[in-house]
């Protein structure tokens, strides 16, 4: 045999000399290229596409989707990494479209409380450009994620119970369509009843729908005072039952955050906080200095009667600063409970009369089955987390954290919630979807069909092709 046999030619080749013409050097098959977009935060297993290609302007990415189109390539639209149900995998290969470049703001219309921008921005970059106006976009999922996946997997976070969800703050959307047409989902008016509303048909459909290539957002004005607190609580459901009593007292509280005891002990080694290791609220009030000092007082009260005590009052920026920091790190300080392990990272949310139910359950779920397992919650909407850290080398143990997981999705639809408050269903939440919806889940299959007959825009993300029954057309 020849040592100068020549490599045999990759399918994708051609293809990406088809893709070159369109944009360039930026289009790619280098493996470490590949490698990096087919990783995330999520535990399930990397799947790097076939091509990357680095878009700069919507008409590359109409260009780039119609191609795709008439191949029959998958392509995949990349954000900035950060998904934790494998939402942006490329499971069937073909071609990720890295948003990164596209990270423009458009246009600000002060007056209006609006901005427009391209979808590869992050929320960070967004309110840096964002500060001299004396306005800020307010959803905070914790990592720097970009606008176009925050749009799609329809994020909230911690300022949710006061400002709303993606859902409620994206005005309209550019969407390139699976055949590379390009649409306007909106105007920017506050409201309109013109027809269905197709911006909240792309936000949450992960890319599944149609490529996202333009955001319209509310905007907030920056508040004139920022008051957080931390308070300690004997137990878990006291500490729930404390949310809830403010939430129904109608204090505006713009984010209440819950941390086990289990987290409480991975912040101390991480943060070095220094905090007692019993479940804590964290609080953070928004508006002015007389509403803000009201706020908090009558929260105070409130939770002094549910067993609450030590309430710690960070004005300065400074100290707002580093308790958030703590909170925002808060997947870093629980790998510090057990290093080497890896996070499985999931959450689920129900109404917030059942989130006290369901957390105990939970907590005695995860002592049952020894395993490590975290939790931090938006509680102010009956939303929370759990880190559960196994050793990524045991079968048995990841076979044990998702039969927790399973249980734990279960449990949360039970109780008349959801299997993911914040993730998006990816390839992680799959199965729990029928469950959930029912019937439901095949109209989406219907819109699926009739937007994307190919199946090429980021296939096998939120449902599983239904399985052919007896009388089925072939």
């Amino acid at each position: 045999m020849s040592a100068h046999m020549p490599i045999a030619a990759h399918p994708m080749d051609g293809v990406l000399a088809r893709l070159a013409e369109i944009v360039g050097d930026r289009a790619t098959r280098a493996p470490g290229v590949l490698a990096d977009h087919g990783r995330s935060e999520a535990y399930h297993a990397a799947t790097p596409p076939d091509v990357v290609v680095f878009p700069e302007t919507t008409a590359e990415v109409q260009a780039v989707v119609r191609l795709c189109c008439e191949l029959k390539v998958p392509v995949v639209a990349f954000g900035a990494g950060t998904s934790l149900e494998g939402n942006a995998a490329a499971l069937h290969g073909g071609v990720c479209l890295d948003m990164g470049r596209m990270n423009a703001v458009l246009k600000v219309n002060a007056e209006d409380m609006d901005v427009t921008v391209q979808p590869g921005i992050t929320r960070k970059q967004l309110n840096a450009q964002l500060r001299d106006t004396g306005l800020f976009f307010p959803i905070d999922p914790g990592a720097d994620a970009s606008i176009g996946g925050m749009t799609s997997t329809r994020a909230s976070g911690t300022m949710a119970v006061r400002y709303g969800t993606m859902k409620d703050n994206v005005l309209a959307l550019e969407v390139v369509l699976a055949d590379g047409r390009v649409i306007r989902t909106a105007q920017r008016a506050r409201k309109s009843a013109a027809g269905y509303d197709l911006t909240r048909l792309f936000v949450g459909a992960e890319g599944t729908l149609g490529v996202i290539t333009q955001v319209t957002l509310k905007l907030h004005p920056q508040p004139e005072a920022i008051s957080s607190a931390v308070c300690a609580f004997p137990d878990l459901k006291a500490a729930v039952d404390t949310a809830i009593a403010v939430i129904q007292s109608g204090v505006p509280v713009a984010r209440v955050e819950l941390l086990d005891a289990v987290m409480m002990r991975g912040m101390n080694l991480h943060a070095k906080l220094g905090l007692p290791e019993v479940p804590h609220l964290f609080f953070e009030f928004h508006g002015s200095k007389a509403y803000v000092a009201e706020q908090a007082e009558t929260t105070e009260a409130l939770a002094t009667e549910f067993g609450g005590e030590g309430f710690q009052w960070a004005t300065t920026p400074e100290e707002r600063s580093r308790l958030w920091h703590a909170r925002d790190n808060t997947l870093y300080a629980g790998l510090a409970l057990r290093p080497g392990a890896k996070a499985m990272i999931t959450d689920v949310c129900v109404p917030i009369s059942r989130l006290a139910e369901c957390l105990v359950e939970t907590a005695a779920d995860i002592a049952q089955t020894g395993l490590t397992a975290p939790v931090v919650g938006h509680v102010g909407d009956g939303n929370f987390h759990l880190l559960v850290l196994i050793d990524p080398a045991s079968a048995e143990e990841l076979a044990r954290a998702k039969a927790f997981c399973d249980r734990l999705a279960r449990r949360a639809i039970a109780l008349e919630g959801t299997c993911t408050g914040e993730h998006g269903v990816g390839v992680g939440k799959m199965d729990f979807l029928p469950l959930e919806l029912g019937d439901a889940v095949d109209v989406m299959r219907l819109v699926k069909g009739a937007l994307d007959p190919d199946g090429i825009l980021n296939p096998g993300k939120i449902f599983r092709p239904r399985d052919r029954q007896q009388g089925d057309a072939p």
